[in-house]
């Protein structure tokens, strides 16, 4: 790579909601942005199936690639990393509703640091949220798209 050339991240990220609307933030140790779920395609895997296997490794979930809803891509700024863009594959999961039942719960694992349930409309209004959260994924919520 030249010098002033931007890396490119190919992944995936799983935008998580609630019954109640809320969707899932996550930051990541280390960082200072909040984000979706998501993580660095393995050689070989498709976008689907490493969105799958990060809710596993980041949340504690298992979650089927049948059950993510395709979102389509976003290409643009890295959220943590200095001259960095990334390619995501971009999906959807509604968490059914748990009954209290804490196996069907998130939790942060791996390298998840802090969990943070939001309205999307107040998440939209923090400073620390991730380029693919401000530019593409909420304003498309909220816009009802």
């Amino acid at each position: 790579m030249q010098p002033g050339t931007p890396e490119v991240l190919t992944l995936s990220a799983v935008l998580v909601r609630d019954a109640a609307g809320r969707i899932l933030l996550v930051r990541k140790r280390g960082t200072t942005k909040f984000m979706q779920p998501g993580g660095k395609l393995e050689p070989g895997e498709s976008f689907s199936a490493a969105a799958a296997r990060e809710m596993q490794e980041e949340l504690g979930l298992l979650v089927s690639e049948a059950e993510l809803e395709v979102l389509g891509d976003w290409y643009g700024p890295a959220a943590n990393e200095e001259n960095t863009f990334i390619d995501a594959g971009l999906f959807a999961y509604t968490l059914p509703d748990s009954d209290g039942d804490p196996v069907r719960e998130p939790v942060a694992t791996a390298e998840i640091e802090e969990l943070l349930w939001m309205d999307p409309a107040q998440a939209l209004q923090r400073d620390d949220i991730s380029p693919l959260l401000r530019e593409h994924i909420l304003p498309q919520m909220l816009a009802g798209a």
